[in-house]
């Protein structure tokens, strides 16, 4: 089984670099912590989609870069997820960008999740989802939107059944300056951004 594990960067993803740090410059540093936890997993194919020009560098060569509007919903992004995949994945999960702390395991969590439902999400503190999977192609009857604030809510609604939406344990994103003080300093990984808030 092909697995695509794919990083959701968004332009306005960049409004929570805390005083003193370049915005641009943190919007890539999550990108990239976020990237290389993902890229770091086993069975699975990373993918960059990003709206935000000249995120090309942060990846490994040969790492598929898919460019989109910033608005593009994810309903869409999924589909071309599948309609770009020359390999034929039959499972994707979504990570937002701005999560660089994230433990791998919580991915694993969504993908293991797919047996039993449509959908998983890994709800974000605050409302919102951190990432989500679902089959490639995606549920017809799914259009979810990370930022939703009632996102399970919501695709329980959609769903044609109530078990077809399964949730995993939650994580946070970095919505706002102060969400900064969510990073747990005792977790591996999230390089880059912890270099860039250290330095200001």
């Amino acid at each position: 089984m092909t697995r695509i594990a794919a990083v959701l960067v968004r332009q306005r993803m960049a409004q929570a670099a805390p005083p003193g740090v370049d915005p641009a410059r943190f919007l890539e540093a999550v990108a990239e912590d976020t990237y290389e936890m993902v890229a770091g997993l086993e069975l699975v194919t990373p993918v960059l989609i990003t709206s935000v020009p000249e995120l090309e560098e942060i990846v490994w060569p040969g790492t598929e870069v898919i460019t989109i509007k910033d608005d593009e919903p994810l309903k869409i992004i999924l589909e071309r997820l599948k309609a770009d995949q020359t390999d034929q994945a039959s499972q994707a999960a979504v990570i937002s960008a701005d999560a660089p702390d994230l433990p791998p395991l919580l991915v694993g969590k969504l993908f293991r999740e797919l047996g039993r439902a449509e959908i998983t999400i890994c709800p974000a503190e605050n409302g919102g989802a951190v990432a989500m999977a679902c089959a490639l192609p995606p549920p017809t009857w799914a259009d979810p939107d990370l930022d939703d604030a009632q996102i399970v809510t919501t695709l329980r609604a959609q769903a044609p059944g109530p078990r077809k939406v399964a949730t995993t344990p939650g994580w946070h994103r970095l919505r706002t300056p102060d969400d900064v003080e969510r990073l747990d300093p005792g977790l591996e990984g999230w390089e880059s951004t912890r270099a860039l808030i250290r330095a200001r």
